[in-house]
């Protein structure tokens, strides 16, 4: 097997089951069937996959169009052992509930660190501005 430099490297995972995880978190799961110079990817019969603990859900989302410079990680799912998952699955409106859950308490974390450095006089880095750009 050649190997193919930057983005041309992708042309031998056409037409095979990706697993994509996205700058902002995202877990994408489709058929790579096109891509770019830039590494654009198009991801036929895709899934956002979300988890919560030891539980994933999956929310159908057809042709999915990924810009190149969003992909943080991209891997091909081997398919004979896709199913022997130590996860449990659950409806999508139960894992929705669950990852609404999840932002929640760590919001209240959050908040409960900010108070405690605002009691000992020191300043919390506050990232909300920034988390907007990345």
């Amino acid at each position: 097997m050649n190997y193919l430099p930057g983005t041309a490297s992708l042309i031998q995972e056409i037409d095979k089951k990706l697993l994509v995880v996205l700058r902002d978190g995202r877990t994408l799961i489709g058929f790579l069937r096109s891509i770019d110079q830039f590494a654009n990817l198009v991801l036929h019969r895709t899934i956002e996959r979300i988890h919560v603990g030891k539980k994933f859900g999956d929310i159908p989302r057809g042709i999915f169009i990924v810009r190149g410079e969003n992909v943080v990680l991209c891997g091909e799912i081997d398919l004979e052992n896709e199913n022997n998952l130590p996860l449990e699955q659950v409806s999508i409106d139960e894992i929705l509930e669950m990852q609404r859950e999840e932002h929640l308490q760590k919001q209240q974390e959050e908040e409960k660190k900010k108070k405690a450095l605002m009691e000992r006089g020191l300043q919390p880095n506050d990232h909300s501005v920034m988390d907007e750009f990345f």
